[in-house]
């Protein structure tokens, strides 16, 4: 009996690819929790012998200070009485007669055993799994439900959703399959590994596998938008002038991404060098289309893209693929238009600007066209620029410049002044203060304190750092705000 505990726990060591040493714990255990029911309030240890496989039952009781348990605890007189060298805290073992397992015993322990050697199996996968989370895994199908496979690692199982598969992929039972390591989960009812072949980081590292100057880190790839099984762009760059990086990745007569596209099922593949310059990237990133105009709007990271009506389909691609993919590689929001939209657009944005100047600045059409044409579109980019980039225009003098900002700054003062008045925020305006002047309010609106309300909410240290406005001025001015807007009633 005693060797074949031996055997049972070898058998069960190799069966559950777990250390022999784990189960034979386990049994202890199992043996110790059994051992309770035939003596009852007594603390028993379990002990299998490691070479002979004898089982061996004991009762622990330990010296303590105060006596809690009579059965399990000795006095420091009753363990000088066993030994005269013993302490607080040591503990005597005496034999116990062999227990015999019953039926409920037997079940006790076996449940115990199975939960151990679950726990161990759980931090066995755990431990080899984790680290290799975003690895290329090779593994065997071991069955396929609901269209989810499991496949057999060999340590461990995982499973591959049907949404990380490919579409049109089918797999049966013993197909061998080369996935992602995307998560490894641990729950309550055991640890779980998701590969998937639908990830962008399956392309990745397929071209690791396939491309050595990747490998070696000679090319990066920054960036992978992906449609699986249809389409995916990457992005590469190259830490070594003298190295191609489109043509690394590609390979001699397109054998390093053809390995790829096999691999993915003929997925295509648009392998694009990564540049800083947003435009010259979503041009590259929108090929095979041929661009026209770039308009980059870096406030809204918007990049407009003209094209001419011919190149348009080729640009959005197959439901709107194309636009798509260079979206989530750039990191831009893309807006596809023909070359005829953006020139009607262009032609609504120019008179729109020329008839804001005429109106705003008091100028003829002539001149707001004047203004146009130099670039500025809004009344924010006259008020706020460079003096020298308004009278860097032939026939303006650095006065005219100065004059013409100062007109676009009361405009919009004035404006945001009517805003206020507008949301019925206060019965007066800024300027309607005591204390107030129009270069504070001006200085203010640029704030985005263009009401009293708003003003009335700042706090003194916000404003006290504009021009001409000392603490005390701008304490004074926010009291008169508040008293204004009906704090103190």
């Amino acid at each position: 009996m005693n060797v074949e505990m031996l055997q049972v726990a070898d058998a069960v060591a190799r069966e559950k690819s777990v250390e022999r040493e784990l189960v034979l714990e386990a049994m202890e255990q199992a043996l110790k929790t059994a051992a309770r029911r035939t003596y009852a309030g007594k603390n028993v240890e379990a002990e299998i012998d490691r070479t002979t496989g004898e089982i061996r039952l004991c009762h622990v009781r330990t010296v303590v200070e105060e006596v809690e348990e009579e059965e399990n605890d000795l006095t420091l007189e009753q363990g000088k009485e066993l030994d005269a060298e013993a302490e607080l805290g040591a503990e005597f073992r005496t034999s116990l007669p062999p227990i015999t397992l019953g039926r409920i015993e037997a079940q006790t322990a076996k449940q115990v055993i199975n939960q151990k050697i679950r726990e161990a199996e759980r931090d066995r996968v755990i431990a080899e799994y984790e680290p290799r989370v975003g690895e290329l895994i090779t593994g065997i199908v071991k069955r396929v439900e609901r269209g989810n496979v499991y496949v057999d690692l060999g340590r461990g199982e995982a499973v591959m959703y049907r949404e990380d598969l490919l579409p049109r992929e089918t797999f049966r039972q013993g197909d061998r399959v080369r996935a992602y390591l995307r998560e490894v989960r641990n729950q309550s009812k055991g640890p779980l590994v998701f590969v998937s072949r639908s990830d962008a980081g399956m392309v990745l590292r397929l071209f690791e596998q396939e491309v050595p100057e990747v490998q070696e880190g000679t090319v990066a790839i920054q960036a992978i938008s992906r449609d699986p099984g249809s389409r995916s762009k990457i992005a590469v760059i190259s830490t070594d002038p003298s190295v191609d990086p489109v043509g690394a990745c590609v390979g001699m007569r397109g054998a390093r991404v053809q390995a790829v596209v096999n691999e993915l099922h003929g997925e295509k593949i648009d392998i694009i060098e990564w540049t800083e310059d947003p435009a010259a990237f979503v041009v590259n990133a929108l090929a095979p289309a041929e661009i026209e105009r770039v308009l980059v709007d870096e406030a809204s990271n918007t990049i407009e893209v003209a094209v001419s009506e011919e190149n348009l389909a080729i640009a959005i691609g197959r439901r709107g693929q194309n636009v798509r993919l260079a979206s989530e590689l750039s990191g831009w929001n893309i807006e596809l238009m023909s070359s005829g939209e953006e020139k009607e657009r262009r032609s609504e944005e120019v008179a729109k600007a020329r008839l804001i100047f005429q109106e705003g600045l008091d100028v003829d059409e002539d001149f707001a066209a004047v203004l146009v044409g130099e670039g500025f579109y809004s009344m924010d980019e006259l008020a706020y620029c460079a003096v020298e980039d308004i009278s860097g225009i032939e026939g303006l003098d650095e006065e005219v410049a100065q004059e013409l900002q100062n007109r676009a700054r009361n405009t919009l003062l004035d404006a945001a002044l009517k805003q206020g008045k507008d949301e019925g925020e206060a019965h007066i305006s800024l300027l309607d203060l005591t204390g107030m002047t129009r270069e504070v309010a001006e200085q203010l609106a640029a704030r985005e304190m263009s009401s009293v309300d708003a003003l009335a909410d700042a706090a003194i240290d916000e404003i006290e750092d504009i021009d001409g406005l000392s603490r005390e001025q701008a304490e004074a001015l926010i009291i008169a705000a508040r008293e204004a807007s009906g704090w103190f009633d």
